[in-house]
C-alpha cells in the first residue's frame, strides 16, 4: 500500500509536472516534430519505469519528489543520456537550467 502511494505521489508530482513542463519547453524552443516526437517516446519509455522504480522504492520516490517540486535538483537525470530519444530532451532541459541559473529566463 504504500508503494502505490508513493508511485501515486511521485506521478503528481514528477511525471505530471514534467509533462506539462515540456509541453512548455518545446513550444518555447520551436522544436522541429521529429524532435518533439522523441521527447515524447522518452518520457513515454522512462514514465512507466520510473512509476515502477517510486513503486518499489518509496523513499526515493518521495526523496525525488521533493527535490523536483523545490528545484533542489532537476528532472533530467531521471531520463538515459543513452537513450537517443531522450537526447533532446536532456539538451533541451539543461540550456534551460543554464539560462536560469545565468539569471536569464
Amino acid at each position: 500500500m504504500l508503494s502505490d502511494i508513493a508511485a501515486w505521489l511521485f506521478a503528481i508530482f514528477v511525471i505530471n509536472p514534467l509533462h506539462a513542463e515540456l509541453r512548455e519547453r518545446v513550444d518555447l524552443a520551436n522544436l522541429p516534430v521529429q524532435a518533439l516526437q522523441q521527447s515524447r517516446q522518452c518520457v513515454a519509455a522512462h514514465g512507466p519505469q520510473l512509476l515502477e522504480q517510486a513503486g518499489n522504492n518509496p523513499g526515493w520516490a518521495t526523496g525525488t519528489a521533493i527535490g523536483i517540486a523545490v528545484g533542489w535538483s532537476s528532472p533530467v537525470h531521471l531520463f538515459d543520456a543513452r537513450d537517443p530519444n531522450c537526447s533532446v530532451l536532456i539538451q533541451l532541459f539543461n540550456a534551460e537550467n543554464r539560462r536560469e541559473a545565468e539569471g536569464r529566463s
